[in-house]
């Protein structure tokens, strides 16, 4: 109670919180008797699924049946084999009746609509924690945001998408430096799970920890969010300098002022810079800018090196949210008046077919 009057909060926020705290202690021992789900079953989503049958049974849902099929049968998925604990389904309401916590890890363009069928199966018991890097603009794609003139009210972060469109308030999400691929071949890294209830960060440490997956906790969810996100457009601006040709140096000055940027938008959208200083920050961007095994990266190589957006995005695997990440951050640029010179010639880049070579020289 002392903590939280520390923050002047108003006397009935803090008897939300402990009603809240009473009830979820209550609660924990169940999650542990219960499988984990898994939402997405793409290579994040197959790599969470493989690092939670570690430690619990996980039930991971994907909407393709060959898909299922695959994994219940094979134990396969994307190359990588599969731990028997994991079983998939197609049936959303099975996850959701199965498991009391569950991992959300699909594209931000198709978050809201699958919480809107998720939703109605979906409890206030429940804990849920997504593992998307990116905003939600109501459903709108690449091709509708660029040029559109959009605020912050209009930019809506997965736990504020979660909260609209169901009744759990207990929320988190994963971020760090993690590379599905990196994962899925079993190298060892650590992740932050970030949120305002400490309930939702001990369920995840307690179901995601292991000897090669360590899980750092942080109590910024919107900062955790926020650098998850605008990280993927300086990652995707990294590759587009080694798909041009240029060397580490340039890289390391775009990683460095990219970081300030990031920065400078997150002060602008209320979030606590020590996000972007730690694991969820710096650790990710780190990780996402300088690898190959990155899709950000990959996509920008592939554009540097002469395709074209839509040649790029049709022959992609699966989404790199960079994308759509840097159509929002030119128009949050121009919302907030943010010195972003890099974010501004990435956004001519990738739309406009500006010069990568005369974005350099402007920089």
């Amino acid at each position: 109670i002392t903590s939280l009057k520390t923050n002047n909060l108003k006397t009935e926020d803090v008897l939300s919180f402990l009603i809240k705290e009473t009830y979820i202690l209550a609660d924990l021992p169940e999650i542990k008797r219960k499988p984990v789900g898994v939402i997405g079953a793409g290579s994040f989503g197959t790599a969470i699924a493989n690092l939670l049958a570690v430690n619990t049974d996980v039930l991971i849902f994907s909407r393709k049946e060959t898909i299922v099929q695959n994994i219940n049968t094979t134990h396969q998925h994307l190359g990588v084999a599969l731990s028997s604990r994991i079983t998939a389904t197609c049936n959303m309401q099975q996850v959701a009746e199965a498991a009391t916590l569950i991992f959300l890890i699909v594209p931000s363009a198709n978050f809201r609509n699958m919480m809107r069928t998720l939703a109605p199966f979906l409890k206030p018991s429940h804990i849920l924690i997504h593992g998307t890097k990116g905003f939600d603009l109501n459903g709108l794609d690449e091709s509708d945001i660029a040029g559109l003139k959009i605020d912050r009210a209009d930019v809506h972060t997965m736990s504020q998408v979660i909260l609209e469109e169901s009744v759990v308030v207990r929320i988190g999400c994963l971020s760090g430096p993690n590379l599905a691929r990196e994962i899925m071949n079993g190298q060892p890294t650590a992740t932050v799970i970030a949120s305002k209830f400490s309930e939702v960060i001990k369920s995840g440490r307690r179901v995601l920890n292991s000897q090669r997956f360590h899980v750092f906790g942080s109590f910024e969810l919107l900062g955790a969010e926020l650098a998850g996100a605008l990280k993927n457009a300086i990652a995707l601006g990294a590759g587009a300098l080694d798909g041009y040709g240029f060397g580490k140096n340039l890289q390391a000055m775009l990683i460095t002022r990219g970081l300030m940027e990031m920065v400078y938008f997150g002060k602008a959208m209320g979030a606590n810079t020590k996000a972007f200083i730690g694991t969820a920050g710096i650790g990710d961007l780190v990780a996402t800018a300088t690898s190959e095994k990155s899709r950000n990266y990959t996509f920008g190589m592939r554009m540097a090196k002469g395709e074209t957006l839509n040649e790029i995005l049709s022959t992609m695997p699966e989404v790199a949210e960079g994308v759509r990440t840097i159509a929002i951050m030119e128009q949050l640029r121009l919302h907030y008046k943010i010195h972003a010179p890099i974010t501004e010639m990435l956004y001519n880049f990738v739309f406009h077919q500006y010069s990568l070579e005369k974005a350099i020289d402007y920089l």
